[in-house]
Parts: structure tokens; sequence; C-alpha cells
């Protein structure tokens, strides 16, 4: 068989393939059978009718057709393994020559239209600058660490005042439209501010007291009636604020394994300061990968953003959201495809250039992280992504992420006062733990999936 590639665009080929009748003689044999299988003649068993008979009843030209239908597919893959293409959507095959089925030789002559990985040239991306904005911890963010902790171990109490910003509010609510009304609900526990709700609702309640109510116009964000303009009337049933324990000495050994409240207080600190360099590290993650879609021109195939624009907005459709479907956010899904098809080109291109590779513990760290996210068991999401065939996927997306780590690893990063920024705890080298990583993991499950000890040796990977 020969096969050759023809450049029709930066991200289009054409493969012409052709494959000579010898190759052709196992699919035809093989579709002999197939057609004695589905004709019945007297005096023959089903399945076991002899070819010169087949070519009587039905023909050659069919017995020919029906190889070539049999075996398109694997001489299309033959050929995009023979000519190194890496394809991204269903070919679209023409047949140009066939043999003559009167004939016993000739050969298959047919082209493949087909959307691939583009080719890029990698920049040099060592020594990237980048400046992310200057992130100290203060006492007030322990102060902030402090309440939110008590805010945890804190009691609501009922007030005789009206509603303000913050408190916990027990309310019924009715949704008319055009003086119908089509929903409602009693009981209902909200916090004023949270703006979780109905858009409108938090100005509606605050300064109302018990059994006060406010009638205001919004729209209806669920139910059969979702996306609809609607008035809405809320009563509040109770105002009730949060009654924060004391900071001392005593809440601490409460809310955690410190004795005092200094100890605590220093230990939120630490928690403050690395939360800040995590911050400036996903800033300047963020910043190096603009930086290198900026440095490298990356086609992207229309086949690709087609295919993301008709899945997302036929998901949205399923789920009545069809409204959502405007001009302008189908083109915000454009970009944001757009923009994720030149990530992972360059990324793995990266990848490819410093030998990035993905090991056990690796992929079944990213797993039990991504589990967590989803709040399902590491086992239970492990064996899901592996029956739908996703483990490739998530290779790759860790593979990425460690080819990203390298740049960064390698980039210039200040804050905006001038001052160097040392991600070391943010990018680590190969083989040693990722913290986040494991703090995730042992919050997700105490049994993760066991895997074998493998050490890495790969030159970085990202806590993220």
């Amino acid at each position: 068989m020969k096969s050759a590639v023809e450049n029709l665009t930066p991200t289009r080929v054409k493969l012409n393939v052709e494959v000579p009748f010898e190759e052709l003689k196992p699919s035809i044999e093989e579709a002999y059978k197939t057609v004695a299988s589905q004709i019945q003649v007297p005096g023959f068993r089903k399945g076991k009718v002899p070819a010169k008979l087949i070519d009587q009843r039905v023909g050659r030209g069919y017995v020919l057709e029906t190889a070539i239908n049999e075996g398109l597919n694997g001489w299309y893959q033959s050929a995009v393994q023979e000519t190194g293409i890496r394809p991204l959507s269903r070919p679209e095959v023409e047949i140009t020559e066939v043999p003559d089925p009167s004939a016993t030789d000739g050969e298959l002559k047919f082209h493949a239209e087909v959307d691939v990985r583009p080719e890029i040239e990698l920049p040099d991306y060592a020594g990237i600058k980048v400046e992310v904005a200057a992130a100290e911890s203060s006492d007030a963010d322990v102060d902030k660490a402090l309440d939110e902790l008590r805010g945890r171990f804190g009691t609501l109490k009922s007030v005789d005042r009206p509603a303000a910003d913050g408190d916990f509010l027990t309310i019924d609510i009715t949704a008319s439209i055009d003086g119908a009304e089509v929903d409602s609900a009693s009981g209902l526990s909200y916090q004023v501010g949270a703006g979780t709700m109905l858009e409108g609702l938090d100005e509606a309640v605050t300064g109302l007291s018990a059994d006060e109510d406010a009638i205001f116009d919004t729209t209806l964000v669920g139910g059969d009636h979702a996306g609809e303009a609607a008035q809405v009337k809320v009563v509040v049933k109770a105002v009730k604020e949060r009654e924060l324990p004391e900071a001392n000495d005593d809440f601490a050994q409460l809310a955690s394994e410190f004795d005092t409240l200094a100890e605590l207080r220093e230990d939120l600190a630490k928690q403050a300061a690395d939360s800040k360099t995590v911050e400036q590290g996903v800033e300047a993650r963020d910043k190096v990968l603009d930086k290198l879609v900026e440095m490298v021109e990356v086609p992207v195939p229309a086949s690709v953003v087609e295919e993301q624009l008709e899945q997302h907005f036929s998901a949205e459709n399923s789920h009545g959201e069809g409204e959502h479907d405007t001009e302008e956010h189908r083109a915000e899904v454009k970009a944001n495809t757009e923009r994720a098809f030149q990530n992972e080109i360059i990324l793995d291109a990266i990848a490819e250039k410093e030998e990035v590779n993905v090991t056990q513990n690796e992929l079944i760290d990213y797993i039990v992280t991504t589990a967590s996210q989803y709040g399902m068991d590491p086992n239970q999401f492990a064996q899901i992504i592996d029956q739908s065939g996703q483990v490739p996927m998530m290779v790759s997306e860790v593979r990425r992420r460690k080819a990203l780590a390298v740049v960064l690893g390698q980039a210039e990063v200040t804050d905006s006062e001038g001052k160097t920024i040392d991600l070391s705890d943010f990018v680590r080298p190969g083989g040693e733990e990722a913290s986040f990583e494991a703090d995730a993991a042992e919050e997700t499950s105490e049994e993760a999936p066991a895997a074998e000890e493998a050490k890495n040796d790969d030159p970085a990977a990202v806590k993220f």
C-alpha cells in the first residue's frame, strides 16, 4: 500500500492512498464469506455457497464493493500510521478508482481529507518574565481567618431588629407572572448578602423585621419558568445573627490541636503566608501561559470549534437553557475553545521537547484530587474514567501541567514592587511530594488506589 500526504491548510491534509490488488485479496475473501452468510441457495448450506455461484447470483461487483466497505477503515488507519499524521476529526473519504470486477489485477485508490494537529515551532521559552501582584500576609489576614474559624463554631440567635448584611433569615417567597402565582416556597434559610437565590432579594429583605414583607421584580432562575421575568413577594419570618465564641485559649483548644490562642494565630499566619504564595504562583502560571500563547502562532481547525459549539449548546438546550444561545455567548465559547486548543498544542510540544513523562503515582494523585472536587470516592471515580476510556486524557492533562511547570520553573517572576518571587515551594523538583495535592488526597479518602512506588525523574511538577 502506498500513501502520501498533501497539505491543504496548516490544519487540514489530504491522504492519497493506493491499495494494490494483492492487498485487496484478503478483504475479498472475507467479503465472499459475508455474502455467503447472507444468501440462501438450494443445495448449499448457509455460509457454504461457492464463490462462482455468488458471482452468478449477486455479481462480483457487489462482492468487491463489500470488500472495499469493510476494509476501507483499516487501510485508512494504516495510511495514518505510515504518514504519521495526527487526525482531529473524522475523514471525508472519496474513492477515485476501483479494480475491474472481471479482472484479477488493478488497484483501489481513494483520498481522505481530515483535520490534523498543527505542527508548531517552539520559541526560546527559558527566562520568560512576568509580574504578579505584591502579596504579603498581615494581621488583618490572620484576624479574618480566625473570624472564619469562629464562625464555624458560632450559634444563631434570634434578634428583634431589621435585617442587615450578614444576618440569617427564615423567609417565605411567592413568585407571580402577570398576576398568576407560578411558584412558592416556605421556611427557606438565607444569609443576607449571599446572592445565591434571586437577583434583587438582598435589597428587598435588608431593613425588614420579622413578619414584614416586600415585593421585587426579578428573573426566575429555576423551574418551568426559568429565565422569565416575575414579581416575587418575600416575607421575613425570623431574623437571626451569628454569635461568635470568644477568641481565647479555650476556643483554641476547641477548634484546633493548639493549647493557646497565640499558637493558633501563629499557625493561621503561616497558612495565610502559604496561601499568598499559592495565589502568586497561580497568577504567575497563568501569565506564563499567556506569554507562551503570544509567542507561538497556533492555527485552530474549524471542526474543533464547530464540534465544541454543537456539544455545548446541545447540552444547554437539553437542560432547558436554550435562552443562553446568544451571539455573545457563542463568541465566548468559541474564544474559550480556541484558547484551550492552543494551550494543549503548545504544552504538548513542550512536553515532547522536555521529555516529560507521567508516573503511576502522579496519575493517581491527580485522580484522587479530581475525585475530591466532584465529591466522589477516588476508587469509584477511577473505575468510571477507566470504563469510559478517559485515562489517556487524564495522563495528557497531568503531562501538560508538568510541562507548564517546567517553563514556570525557568521564568523570572517579580511582584509589582520589584521583588523577586521565589516559587520553589510552588514548583517542585522531580521526586519530591506535592504537599497541596497530598493534602487534598488525604481529605478526600484514606483509601486511595494502590500502586507501586515509582520515582519521579521529571524536571518539574506543579502543586495545583
